[in-house]
């Protein structure tokens, strides 16, 4: 059974995690739910729960998306429904029946897609489908939510004798305008309707002479607003049926809530079936957001978060399209705490916080941004001390307020404990507080628990590097800039750069020397180890990625040189096959015209067919049977090598077009020469030379020395003379 106070709850951010997933709840009650999400004390519950946040979000990326699941909520409505003689109104079987329709579509889908969504299908198959409630509904309202006429026999008789009086009072209205408007008794508008009545708009002058109930007049009093006398006696029949209709109604209310209040617990299931689905729903978008998944949860006492993310940090710095650096980081019984130090600003305790949250999200089944290798266990207590918990309500110093919280700690700490503490030590004298914080942490380790701490006590690195189940880590700095890099690193301990950051900052060099003589030798000394060693690290970490980078680069380059290679191999394979064949065609048709002209010699037939036949006997020993898959390979090679030629050949047919093309179109650019008598010529398409002996008509006689031809001037090129 886990146990967190509610201070862990607040140092950790809990609540603005809550917030943002109750957010994104579709319904009232989801949001109230959401809101009060905890972490889990059963662990079947909690894995329950991650299993079935996990596979909505698995609904996003498959073709089987969960139906809607909103509905409005029907808390109120129930409650009615659970009071003696009461009923319910219109508005509430509506809402009534959208729940039961929305619940029961829900439950049906669940259990045709169990495979997909088993658990899920696992708590749907708690809740009982019927369709009683819909179709009680349904047989009174209409798809509209309006009461059908067919509701009760009484309630048929009763519209009808309504539509027929209606229809009376229209048509003695209508009597009565066309009697008074000939008259000349009504204003232009001839009538209007005051409390969903037909008035006749009647002159103030003629009021008298109209009969019937006066029911108002216009503002300026020159229009008076009359019901016919004729009219009045079908409106009182009007009113007394309509009176009748809303008893009616309300009997059949009374008489439908009397159908639905058995099924009252089952609508309280299907409500809160809903809303938890809306709760899982929500998850699972935040979990989308984040790229939150479920790791792996072991028995082994391992936490291993790789590329783990801050989330309320990864939402706010995504918002601002800033980057956002992930953690590694790793407990196990080998290295049950881990003492973080380094310089203020560098990411300490946010990667405290993000370990803390983290866990504390998984148990509260919610899913976390992590890579999907990473794996923990689950811890029966968080405890944490972050940040400055100064108590002015109990009149406490910060000290004493950590004093008191560290009281808790070693009351409650034991080996399933995983406590979190922030700048640990702090607020008192350095001396006597590190001895005091190096107590602390020497009793959590007796006691085995797991945690992760941040200080700038040398003491506590020490401790850390002496102990066996203790490790040191820092938060790597840029060793010229002094940049923080935002990078956990295991394994060493980190400088606080108090004299580096004091120069960069421009404090003069003279007042860093006598700060330097005034603290004890060794621990400058110490601290100094401590710097060099990280900007080492620092070094060796930028050699490493681009060692790493260049390393994928030359991979990649002789994977690409290898599929040229293999694919100019098999080109040269497939040309040879092509050429031995070729060759193999010459040689037979060589020796088939050697027999052709040994027959054309001495005309023996025999002889003939005796070549013929020992050319054939010859060729058909060189060939060996093939099986019919071999030849289908061999026919779709040879098929592969002829459409390759095919190609080649259409390639060189269009590259000469092409240059055929150009040098047309260059020809085409040259300055035209006008010809003349004596003038050395060809044709364009031509290379035979001649010369103009007669121009006539666009038309030249062109000698070529054997002959004359008659040639379109423009088809002729002249040629520059030798």
């Amino acid at each position: 059974m886990i146990s967190v106070t509610n201070k862990t709850l607040q140092d950790l951010e809990f609540h603005t995690i809550l917030e943002t997933i109750a957010n994104k709840c579709n319904t009232e009650i989801g949001q109230q739910k959401a809101q009060q999400i905890v972490p889990f004390s059963n662990k079947e519950q909690l894995l329950f729960e991650l299993y079935q946040t996990s596979e909505y979000v698995a609904s996003y990326s498959n073709n089987n998306a969960i139906p809607n699941h909103g509905f409005e909520t029907i808390t109120k409505d129930l409650h009615f429904l659970g009071i003696e003689d009461s009923f319910l109104d219109t508005t509430s079987f509506k809402k009534i029946a959208h729940v039961a329709e929305t619940a029961n579509t829900l439950l049906l889908f669940l259990k045709k897609f169990h495979d997909y969504y088993p658990k899920l299908n696992q708590k749907a198959l708690t809740i009982e489908s019927t369709k009683e409630i819909n179709k009680a509904i349904d047989t009174i309202f209409d798809k509209y939510g309006e009461i059908k006429d067919s509701a009760s026999p009484d309630l048929v008789n009763i519209r009808r004798n309504m539509q027929v009086v209606r229809g009376k009072i229209n048509q003695s209205f209508g009597t009565a305008l066309s009697q008074y408007n000939s008259s000349g008794y009504l204003d232009d508008i001839r009538e209007s309707v005051v409390e969903n009545r037909r008035v006749l708009a009647v002159l103030a002058m003629h009021r008298k002479k109209v009969k019937g109930s006066v029911l108002g007049s216009s503002k300026t009093g020159s229009i008076v607003y009359i019901e016919p006398e004729a009219t009045l006696r079908y409106s009182r029949e009007l009113n007394e049926l309509e009176q009748d209709e809303k008893e009616e109604i309300i009997r059949i209310l009374k008489q439908l809530t009397n159908v639905i209040r058995p099924y009252k617990s089952l609508l309280e299931d299907y409500q809160n079936f809903l809303a938890d689905i809306d709760v899982i729903s929500a998850k699972a978008k935040y979990a989308n957001t984040i790229k939150g998944i479920l790791p792996k949860i072991t028995e082994e006492k391992h936490l291993y978060f790789r590329d783990a993310f801050h989330p309320i940090l990864y939402l706010n710095n995504k918002a601002k399209n800033e980057i956002v650096h992930p953690q590694t980081i790793e407990l196990d019984n080998e290295s049950r705490i881990i003492v973080i130090s380094g310089p203020n600003a560098g990411g300490k305790t946010i990667s405290l916080k993000t370990i803390g949250l983290l866990q504390l999200m998984l148990q509260s089944g919610i899913l976390i941004p992590v890579h999907e290798r990473s794996e923990t266990f689950l811890f029966d207590r968080i405890l944490t001390d972050i940040g400055d918990n100064q108590s002015i309500e109990n009149h406490l110093s910060t000290y004493s307020y950590r004093l008191k919280n560290m009281n808790y700690f070693l009351k409650k700490c034991n080996s399933k404990t995983l406590f979190l503490i922030d700048e640990f030590g702090t607020g008192s004298d350095p001396e006597l507080g590190g001895a005091l914080a190096e107590t602390f942490l020497e009793e959590f380790y007796t006691r085995e628990a797991f945690g992760i701490i941040t200080t700038h006590y040398t003491n506590l690195k020490i401790l850390a590097n002496e102990l066996p189940c203790a490790i040191n880590a820092n938060m790597l700095f840029d060793e010229k800039t002094l940049e923080p890099l935002y990078k956990l690193h295991l394994g060493q301990a980190g400088s606080s750069f108090t004299f580096e950051v004091a120069q960069k900052n421009g404090i003069p060099f003279g007042l860093i020397n006598r700060a330097k003589k005034k603290i004890e030798r060794s621990k400058v000394r110490f601290d100094k180890t401590i710097a060099t060693l990280q900007k080492e690290r620092s070094k060796l970490e930028k050699t490493s990625q681009t060692l790493k980078e260049e390393e994928s680069k030359a991979r990649e380059e002789s994977k690409k040189m290898e599929g040229i290679n293999a694919k100019i191999q098999d080109k040269l394979e497939r040309y040879q096959e092509l050429y031995d064949a070729n060759q193999r065609l010459i040689y037979m048709g060589q020796k088939v015209d050697d027999i052709s002209e040994k027959y054309f010699n001495n005309k023996d037939k025999k002889t003939l067919i005796g070549d013929f036949l020992k050319m054939v006997e010859i060729e058909n020993s060189k060939r060996k049977k093939i099986s019919a898959k071999e030849k289908k390979v061999k026919e779709i090679v040879e098929k592969k090598i002829i459409e390759e030629v095919k190609e080649k050949v259409e390639e060189i047919r269009v590259e000469k077009k092409e240059k055929k093309i150009k040098a047309q179109k260059i020809e085409a650019e040259k300055p035209k020469v006008t010809l003349k008598v004596g003038d050395r010529v060809r044709m364009n398409d031509g290379k035979a030379i001649g010369t103009i002996d007669k121009i006539e008509k666009n038309k030249a006689i062109v000698n070529y020395g054997i002959f004359t031809s008659k040639v379109s001037v423009d088809q002729l090129e002249y040629i520059q003379p030798i």
